[in-house]
């Protein structure tokens, strides 16, 4: 169930409550990526206790390595990894068009150029057939086996498998991919309602950067019964362009149902995204950051390497109660990046999903104010 409790008088942004079978979920909000089922340097035990209400899990990533069957033996995702809060997983399709167009700033540097190494061997109207970066072996991942490995995980949130094209496409290429995807994602929701398992799904809005295209793609999905909308593929080659865009989709979304920001959570986009009425954003960002001694305050990020700090004996920041501000201060936090310790990676990133937190909880109050 989804509930809106506040529309801003100032602009879209709006907070809300996702409820999911296990647990609430406040919004806008900030969902952290866990990869593997873990956010990395972090147990999640401490993640839960930080406050962290969303997570994301990569179904391509948990298919090769242990592999669903297993998660499915073990009881689902959440007992497997112990985490008692809501997850969301994606489908698979990013990381599989990522390994034929590379990342998204490859493809943007190369124009688009498909990269050949042999990892995706054919894609057709059926499905993606690729090989695994882990041992070789052919792996075929369709509408169909992508929702059903969604299912042994077992997470509060799925997504339809779709078609990632790279930014640099013509036209009549984009609007075939668009196609292809929107039929994607209709067999991905009727593999889903063939067993709901108390799960959700989100329709992934797609279209590139034509606006034309936006607006088909959320058309032909808000006929067909899904639970909510995530805006995906490519958003723009710069911050300018993808904000333009999003401000044209999200306000366009059925207001009645959550929606969700794929990929994008650095601390700019969100001020500039959450008055387009954007309810969740996910992004590795923040524990990337802390993992290279990048931590985030009020008044700016710090670079823990910086020779100053060597005798900073204070918090990060002082009126921070997160376990690393409470316990240690910047000289020792210095030390131990200097000396390549993993444990400060793990202190930092504890303090960056910490303000991620709070920064949300800071929002959602100023929505409530119509000061946003």
């Amino acid at each position: 169930m989804f509930e809106i409790l506040h529309t801003s008088k100032k602009s879209g942004a709006r907070v809300g409550r996702i409820h999911t079978p296990h647990g609430i979920i406040d919004t806008p909000n900030f969902v952290a990526v866990g990869t593997n089922g873990t956010l990395k340097s972090l147990d999640n035990a401490t993640v839960s206790e930080v406050g962290l209400q969303l997570m994301f899990c990569n179904t391509y990533h948990m298919m090769l390595q242990p592999g669903t069957d297993v998660v499915k033996k073990a009881g689902g995702l959440h007992k497997f990894i112990n985490r008692n809060l809501p997850i969301i997983t994606d489908s698979g399709g990013f990381q599989v068009f990522s390994l034929a167009y590379g990342g998204v700033a490859d493809e943007l540097k190369s124009r688009g150029t498909k990269k050949h190494d042999g990892s995706v061997l054919k894609i057709t109207e059926d499905g993606v057939l690729f090989r695994s970066y882990r041992d070789g072996s052919k792996v075929l991942l369709t509408p169909e086996t992508s929702v059903q490995a969604q299912k042994d995980l077992g997470a509060d949130i799925i997504i339809p498998f779709d078609e990632l094209p790279p930014y640099h496409i013509c036209p009549k290429k984009l609007k075939k991919s668009l196609e292809r995807t929107h039929r994607w994602e209709k067999r991905s929701l009727e593999e889903h309602l063939r067993n709901p398992n108390g799960q959700k799904m989100y329709a992934v809005v797609h279209g590139g950067v034509d606006q034309g295209f936006r607006k088909e793609s959320i058309d032909f999905l808000a006929d067909l019964p899904f639970d909510g909308y995530a805006v995906g593929g490519s958003l723009g080659k710069t911050k300018s362009e993808m904000f333009e865009l999003l401000s044209y989709t999200f306000p366009r979304l059925p207001k009645d149902k959550p929606n969700h920001l794929l990929g994008i959570g650095d601390l700019s986009s969100l001020e500039a995204c959450i008055p387009f009425g954007v309810d969740t954003f996910d992004s590795s960002y923040p524990t990337r950051a802390a993992r290279h001694g990048v931590v985030f305050t009020k008044k700016g990020n710090i670079k823990l390497t910086k020779g100053s700090l060597a005798t900073t004996f204070q918090p990060i920041e002082n009126d921070c109660s997160c376990p690393t501000c409470s316990q240690y201060s910047l000289a020792y936090l210095h030390h131990l990046f200097k000396a390549k310790e993993l444990t400060g990676m793990t202190l930092a990133s504890i303090h960056n999903l910490h303000f991620m937190v709070e920064l949300m909880a800071e929002y959602r109050q100023k929505i409530l104010t119509d000061q946003i």
